[in-house]
């Protein structure tokens, strides 16, 4: 088992505890905040489960019938926990505002509801701690936004808890629903962040321009040797970056160091960017190579004609 399964397991755990802790204080203080709270984790849960089971599917190598692999399993699974994110923020305000409307009782047992909060945003900070860690360390989207929903749980839940221990010495009830409501705003917002980010590879949105500088300046690097560089695209599936460009070269440059070149390149930009895959279309430099950028290089046919 690989790491980010390893830490995508964790997660399932983790949220399962907690869902079970929350939903029974939940029902038994009668605090809608803390029920949101469940709410919120069970959410957590389906998607650590999405998670687990994304991050195995998208570590399998390419087949036939997926020849490119199956990376963006993981942005699928990162979709699906933005909009599940949703839901259960929708819900949590519908609920709240209901119980601002029509007030059912007081909210009992304070101690416990808010002990319980904070025990659970202590347990959620260490794991997010790993999962980002891991997610930074493999690159994976499905590990990220799982550590973002518990990233979020941690600030809610600590707002949650705040809002009980000032319930408690207050004695305001109406304090209950208006804390869910702000929870479920916190949740609202993680789901937009976290669909923006899962969706856009779906597109082939490109690399990041920091990831397209890294591209370049490792191409230039080899400028001495090769006449021009065109058509750079980017994109990313799951973990995996993808790059094509066409490199145009001396036309009397032989196959085996037009090869070499090529390795070179994708060599330098795999050590810098991890998990990189790399496409390079060679071509000739001819009479029509009229964008050439390196008209001093003596083995491009063309020097002579500009200079």
């Amino acid at each position: 088992m690989n790491s980010k399964t390893k830490v995508a397991r964790l997660s399932v755990i983790s949220n399962s505890v907690l869902m079970g802790m929350k939903l029974l204080v939940g029902l038994y203080t009668g605090s809608v905040s803390i029920l949101s709270e469940a709410i919120h984790s069970t959410m957590d849960l389906i998607a650590a489960i999405i998670a687990f089971f994304s991050v195995r599917i998208s570590s399998r190598p390419a087949d036939k019938e997926h020849p490119y692999g199956h990376g963006k399993f993981e942005n699928i699974s990162g979709v699906i926990e933005s909009l599940l994110i949703f839901a259960a923020a929708v819900w949590i305000i519908i609920e709240s505002v209901n119980k601002i409307l029509h007030p059912n009782g007081k909210v009992g047992f304070l101690a416990m509801g808010f002990i319980v909060m904070f025990i659970s945003s202590g347990i959620n900070f260490m794991v997010s701690r790993k999962l980002y860690k891991v997610a930074k360390q493999e690159d994976s989207i499905a590990l990220e936004a799982d550590a973002l929903h518990l990233k979020t749980d941690v600030y809610t839940a600590l707002g949650v808890g705040s809002g009980l221990l000032l319930i408690c010495i207050t004695k305001l009830e109406f304090l209950d629903p208006i804390v869910a409501i702000i929870v479920a705003l916190f949740i609202l917002k993680e789901s937009f962040e976290l669909l923006k980010t899962a969706f856009n590879p779906l597109l082939d949105t490109k690399l990041s321009d920091k990831e397209i500088k890294v591209i370049q300046d490792v191409i230039d690097k080899y400028s001495s040797v090769y006449c021009n560089f065109h058509n750079l695209r980017t994109r990313k599936s799951g973990s995996t970056k993808c790059v094509d460009l066409h490199l145009v070269m001396p036309e009397n440059i032989s196959v085996k160091s037009a090869h070499d070149i090529c390795d070179k390149i994708e060599a330098d930009l795999d050590s810098l960017l991890k998990n990189t895959e790399v496409m390079i279309h060679v071509e000739s430099c001819a009479e029509n190579c009229v964008e050439c950028k390196y008209p001093h290089k003596i083995n491009c046919k063309m020097a002579s004609t500009k200079e």
